[in-house]
């Protein structure tokens, strides 16, 4: 198996320690990411910068002063290689829908009315065209999306998404407004064990900068060394074909994004019931979260 990264919640605020540590990690296995950018973020839980004060100096040097420095960073970030995505609009859940791909149960798209979530998407377009990013791609907070979403995607001129389960990028089509359009999408791992294992196809790690550990970021570190040869650019996934999914491989995943929930929930009380000391494991990193 093919592994892309993917870093989600990228923000001025965001935790820039533990952001910079993976981004080291990746910089000197020579590994370019997606990153999803939220453009209008009012999400207090990606507020980090409360923790500023535990960050080392080099890396509160980074952190950009102003909209201009903002500006800079994702440029620096645009030349290197790395891909950047459209990550919702506000990163704000207002609903409790699961949408069409049910991970988690709430979502900031899913259960919005159609020209809602236009609205939303275009004016996400617009901000981040002021930071001189043109994207057309999108990665929906909380991975919660509904058929309403694709159609308004497909007609703010997004065609692709970094989500889905499957072992190769594949299309769906949607129905808008009498024409049929498509959205590409690239699908994520259900578990990090996906991602290193020797079965052909084509995945994505995802990682969430802000909630992880040291004993995370050591972890990582570990899988990226001892499994290089698994890991590609994001850029060299967007150039992989994609076939049509009918209504069986659609359902198919419907039904995969419910049972991953269901157990993810399941294990959690089992842990929390107090009969079970079992250690977390990293069984789940690179899988869907927050």
């Amino acid at each position: 198996m093919k592994s892309a990264v993917r870093l989600d919640d990228i923000t001025i605020d965001m935790d820039w320690d533990r952001f910079t540590k993976v981004k080291k990690i990746l910089d000197e296995a020579g590994i370019h990411p997606i990153v999803g950018v939220v453009p209008y973020c009012e999400d207090d839980n990606l507020n980090r910068m409360t923790d500023s004060e535990g960050w080392s100096k080099e890396v509160r040097d980074l952190v950009p002063e102003d909209e201009t420095a903002w500006i800079a960073f994702l440029k620096g970030l645009k030349d290197k290689g790395w891909i950047i995505a459209m990550h919702g609009y506000k990163h704000v859940y207002t609903t409790k829908h699961m949408g069409i791909f049910p991970v988690n149960p709430f979502s900031e798209f899913a259960g919005v009315p159609y020209y809602a979530q236009l609205n939303m998407i275009k004016d996400g377009l617009k901000r981040l065209k002021e930071w001189d990013i043109e994207t057309d791609i999108f990665m929906a907070p909380g991975h919660t999306f509904d058929k309403n979403t694709l159609r308004a995607l497909t007609a703010a001129g997004i065609t692709r998404m970094t989500d889905g389960f499957g072992r190769a990028p594949y299309k769906r089509v949607i129905k808008n407004a009498g024409r049929a359009d498509s959205v590409k999408f690239y699908p994520i791992s259900i578990r990090s064990g996906d991602c290193i294992s020797d079965k052909e196809g084509y995945t994505t790690y995802v990682l969430h900068c802000n909630t992880m550990t040291d004993g995370d970021i050591e972890s990582f570190g570990r899988l990226i060394k001892d499994n290089r040869d698994h890991f590609i650019d994001y850029s060299e996934l967007l150039q992989e074909g994609g076939a049509i999914r009918g209504s069986f491989g659609n359902i198919m995943e419907y039904l995969t994004a419910l049972f991953k929930f269901v157990f993810v929930k399941v294990r959690a009380f089992i842990r929390n019931s107090g009969d079970d000391d079992t250690e977390d494991t990293d069984d789940d990193k690179g899988s869907p979260g927050i």
